[in-house]
């Protein structure tokens, strides 16, 4: 891979992480996922004219995906009301490639390579390893820490499995759309269109808090439309497989920003373990 196409799919990674810790930071997690929603979709509607519409035979899998896109973003703010970003957000997203991997066997008859199966066990590892670290604190932590810790990961593990099926759904769409932006920003359009809707009883709440935190808005649609953008236009430069690994990095960014910005305390036996999980990602999709 050139190293300017490295550098911008690293960078990807950083604002994946960075809109991710927007959220985390944010008062109302769950409201702050629909600015960031909103943001993306606002940004991506003036830019519709001048893109390839996507093919009709993508717009059934397009829908899917927005669908799967909405429970993400609940799921996403569920997981941060809950827990530290350094557990949810490794669990959501060194999970993700596991459950794609497995659910490929059965689904497409597709079969593991030996690197994959080295994945599964990295992953499973630190995964396993966080597991073993909360349960070693359980004497530390109060029972509402303790409730607190497992819905985290309970609501990021359940969001890795809607992950690993817009993945797939969107590798089907993107392919069948024959307009990869042209379907990227009817995805974000849609997606804002549809957690607004399924918002209702927090409407009243919307407008103050979207006066409130406007710059989450702008910053949070720019983030997550760009770091999308940036490994779309990496994958017509590079193979799409170096580029999917190397995004895994954003896990460790994410933990570095949990650290330096949000302030959560990263132990020895955390690093070991988001170090883990981002290598078996990257593994994953390698292989």
């Amino acid at each position: 891979m050139d190293g300017a196409v490295a550098s911008v799919v690293l960078f990807a990674a950083l604002l994946h992480a960075a809109w991710n810790a927007l959220v985390k930071a944010g008062p109302d997690k769950y409201l702050t996922t629909v600015l960031v929603a909103c943001g993306a979709g606002l940004v991506s509607l003036p830019l519709l004219p001048f893109a390839a519409a996507p093919h009709a035979d993508s717009w059934p899998w397009l829908i899917a995906s927005a669908c799967c896109q909405v429970i993400y973003y609940r799921l996403l703010a569920a997981a941060y009301q809950h827990g530290d970003m350094n557990l949810a957000y490794p669990l959501m997203r060194g999970t993700a490639p596991l459950l794609v991997a497995l659910a490929s066997v059965p689904l497409l008859g597709e079969r593991l390579h030996w690197r994959q199966d080295v994945a599964i066990m990295l992953i499973c590892g630190g995964v396993l390893t966080l597991t073993i670290l909360r349960g070693a604190s359980v004497g530390a932590e109060t029972a509402a820490n303790r409730r607190a810790r497992r819905r985290a990961t309970i609501y990021a593990l359940l969001n890795a499995a809607v992950i690993a099926a817009y993945t797939m759904i969107d590798g089907i769409g993107a392919r069948r759309s024959g307009a990869p932006a042209g379907y990227a920003m009817w995805l974000f359009v849609l997606t804002a269109v549809m957690l607004l809707l399924c918002s209702t009883s927090r409407w009243r709440e919307l407008p103050a808090y979207s006066r409130t935190h406007a710059r989450v808005t702008l910053l949070g649609g720019l983030g997550t439309l760009s770091s999308y953008g940036l490994a779309l236009w990496a994958m017509t430069s590079a193979p799409v497989a170096a580029v999917a690994a190397l995004r895994e990095t954003s896990i460790l960014f994410a933990a570095a920003i949990a650290a330096l910005f949000l302030r959560e305390r990263l132990a020895p036996g955390r690093i070991l373990a988001l170090t883990l999980i981002a290598c078996g990602a990257i593994v994953m999709r390698l292989g």
